[in-house]
């Protein structure tokens, strides 16, 4: 099987080339395509579609990954649903078996830095004078539904920490924390989702 990621941002391609490799193993390959942010995705996803409907087969899939950030989650899916409908490719969500498909639809909530925020002993090892006392204070326990941006958080616990005084630089810490994540241990269900997926395209499940 050949998986074609698109994601929105550096960040997110630098996170999944470090984990990708624990499920995505020698029988099969992918590759990442990283967009100008998420409104350039979306503005082109349609057309990328298109082009991939005349050169795939039954061994291809795509797997579009975007962040929530404060759209609403149904919204937001059925919009990526219907450019996979305009591009006359079957979605994971539309297929009947759940197995005949080519496009897979998945969104972090409410950003990529919550996949982070689930794996609290990654961000420990990455950045060791981080307390992981944090993850019992309310706003943290969950880490799908931290308020006022995911990213913003995690720049405030780095920073505590003595990280990053002049602001957070998000590639470096999307490659220094996804060096030490490790899957099953992960809290956030947004991250679960994606990651079964990928269990379930390689068979690995």
């Amino acid at each position: 099987m050949h998986l074609e990621f698109l994601v929105e941002e550096l960040s997110a391609e630098i996170a999944l080339r470090n984990l990708l490799p624990k499920l995505v193993t020698d029988e099969h390959s992918f590759k990442i395509i990283t967009f100008q942010g998420k409104k350039d995705l979306l503005n082109k996803l349609t057309i990328e579609l298109k082009a991939y409907k005349r050169r795939i087969d039954k061994n291809f899939r795509i797997i579009i990954l975007v962040d929530r950030d404060d759209q609403d989650c149904r919204i937001l899916k059925q919009e990526l649903e219907l450019c996979s409908k305009e591009a006359k490719l079957v979605t994971r969500t539309a297929s009947q078996d759940k197995l005949n498909y080519t496009v897979v639809n998945r969104i972090a909530s409410e950003e990529l830095e919550a996949w982070f925020f689930g794996d609290v002993e990654a961000v420990k090892a990455a950045y060791p004078r981080v307390s992981v006392n944090f993850r019992y204070k309310a706003r943290y326990r969950n880490p799908d539904q931290i308020t006022g941006g995911t990213w913003e958080a995690l720049e405030r616990i780095l920073k505590a920490a003595g990280y990053f005084k002049l602001g957070i630089r998000k590639t470096e810490v999307a490659r220094n924390i996804s060096l030490y994540m490790e899957p099953l241990r992960n809290r956030s269900t947004s991250f679960q989702v994606f990651w079964n997926t990928i269990a379930e395209i390689t068979n690995k499940n």
